[in-house]
């Protein structure tokens, strides 16, 4: 069971598994793919994959990594198991927002991993209105926007045809 979080960002709650999980290339347009209980994600045993995460409390960050098993990691970085990585620790509790899998090897999905985080870096983001009134779900939107743009200009840049690119966002 996953966590994902409530429309207004407040609470976390579990979701029900759906093995019909809804598999696109990229989000729609307003980055959130609306379902109704999209959580966990089957993937073969010990094949490589990259993920973006997602933190819950303020301020809002992202995380992209490299695993063989994303539920273990994602519990990792939630404090739930040892060994997660020391830059999510205060974005906690985090939640899934995009799986890539189909890697063939290790280096496969670091390579991947590595350019999308450099691409992330070095691409300009939009600016961010300072309204007070805003909710801490519009705070996500820039974020993820910005890392599905770097995303689509690493797979522009990488024969990636042969990955599986799953957006795992429910409605913020």
């Amino acid at each position: 069971m996953m966590r994902v979080l409530s429309k207004t960002f407040r609470s976390i709650k579990a979701s029900i598994p759906n093995p019909n999980l809804s598999k696109t290339s990229s989000p729609s347009p307003s980055i959130v793919q609306k379902s109704e209980a999209k959580s966990s994600l089957r993937l073969k045993s010990g094949s490589w994959c990259v993920y973006l995460i997602l933190s819950t409390n303020a301020p809002i960050k992202t995380y992209v990594g490299v695993t063989t098993n994303f539920s273990r990691r994602l519990k990792q970085h939630n404090g739930e198991l040892k060994g997660g990585a020391k830059a999510s620790r205060a974005g906690r509790p985090w939640i899934c927002a995009c799986i890539v899998c189909g890697f063939t090897d290790r280096s496969e999905a670091c390579e991947f991993e590595s350019k999308w985080k450099y691409v992330s870096r070095k691409s300009p983001r939009e600016k961010e209105n300072d309204d007070s009134s805003k909710k801490m779900d519009d705070a996500s939107l820039p974020l993820l926007r910005h890392r599905q743009a770097a995303l689509n200009k690493v797979r522009g840049s990488l024969d990636s045809s042969h990955l599986e690119i799953i957006w795992d966002l429910n409605s913020l």
